[in-house]
């Protein structure tokens, strides 16, 4: 009697394991699930979402089927239950184990915006306000509210924040990332400062900001930044007007539709280089790095104007009627267009 009890206590236990092991194939394979989906997606895990409660986000986004053995992945794999809160782009493939790594990591997505070089602040701040993921703090804002917010003592903020692809994650505000802007701009106009050509004829950091803006709106061509900067230094120091358009247009703001006519160039506004000597009063866009270093080293030379050569860059000339040859071949090349 006693040996056939003994005997059926070691096949309960040998089924009991084997039912143990059965359920553990069966929550690895559950692991095991593979993510397909063809459009991007992602999942915001926020503060107090348990481990069941991401489970149930991931099968209604149906991402992973559902599935009763998922609920016990706790007792294989416990670090992958310690998920962290953040947004999470959810791969392409794969299978569950690496989404719940991936949520269990803390690596939350990065987007990213591309603020461009040439625009101006008002640009900026429209691209913003459609930035996905980004807490909008800006909107019923003025420049200078804004301004204080970043801790910026000024009241302008163009040509103060420096174009770059700014990452972020999400919940991060259009605030925070104007302030890393604005930082960064600082940082490099100081130690551009630092390196200027001591003839230049800027006093202080911020006409060199200001310089720099113009040489952004005046050319896109990486070689030819210094050359357009040494253009307005040797007019500044000869004191010839700048007679750039690009502040023409600024000045003009909403009455700019699309060209320039005789008389905008005769109408004085603060920014209008035709009617004003010196440089206007503020930057007119956002310059890259390469125009804030062009604006403090300007290349050696004697030219004193330049017009467009219809090929994507300019004809540099050193006098009137040598530019004024230049203008006719540039018109001669717009007319075979």
């Amino acid at each position: 009697m006693l040996k056939k009890l003994v005997i059926a206590v070691v096949l309960m236990g040998m089924i009991a394991a084997g039912g143990l092991g059965w359920a553990y194939q069966q929550v690895k394979g559950s692991l095991q699930q593979p993510v397909t989906h063809d459009t991007e997606i992602f999942i915001t895990v926020n503060p107090g979402t348990s481990f069941r409660g991401l489970l149930n986000q991931l099968v209604g986004k149906q991402i992973v089927p559902a599935s009763k053995w998922t609920r016990w992945i706790y007792r294989i794999e416990p670090e992958l239950t310690r998920i962290k809160t953040g947004t999470y782009q959810i791969p392409n493939s794969g299978t569950l184990h690496d989404v719940l790594a991936l949520i269990a990591s803390g690596k939350e997505h990065q987007f990213a915006i591309t603020l461009v070089e040439g625009d101006r602040f008002s640009d900026w701040l429209a691209q913003l306000s459609t930035a996905p993921e980004v807490i909008h703090q800006t909107a019923g804002m003025s420049e200078g509210e804004i301004a204080e917010a970043i801790g910026a003592d000024i009241a302008k903020l163009e040509g103060y924040l420096l174009p770059e692809t700014y990452h972020y994650t999400s919940g991060t505000t259009d605030l925070e990332l104007l302030k890393r802007a604005y930082r960064q701009m600082t940082s490099l106009l100081d130690e551009a400062w630092e390196i200027r050509d001591s003839n230049i004829p800027l006093k202080t950091p911020y006409e060199a900001l200001i310089m720099a803006s113009i040489i952004e709106k005046e050319t896109a061509v990486d070689d030819e930044r210094t050359v357009v900067s040494s253009v307005f230094m040797n007019r500044l120091n000869k004191r010839m007007r700048l007679q750039t358009d690009p502040t023409v247009i600024y000045g003009m703001g909403d009455k700019y539709k699309g060209n320039i006519r005789k008389r905008d160039l005769r109408t004085p506004t603060p920014y209008n280089t035709y009617t004003i000597f010196g440089l206007p009063p503020t930057p007119i866009a956002m310059p890259s790095k390469a125009s804030v270093l062009a604006a403090v080293k300007p290349e050696d030379s004697n030219y004193y104007y330049f017009v467009a050569d219809g090929k994507g860059g300019h004809k540099f000339s050193k006098t009137l009627s040598e530019h004024n040859r230049a203008v006719r071949a540039y018109l001669r090349t717009l007319k075979k267009k």
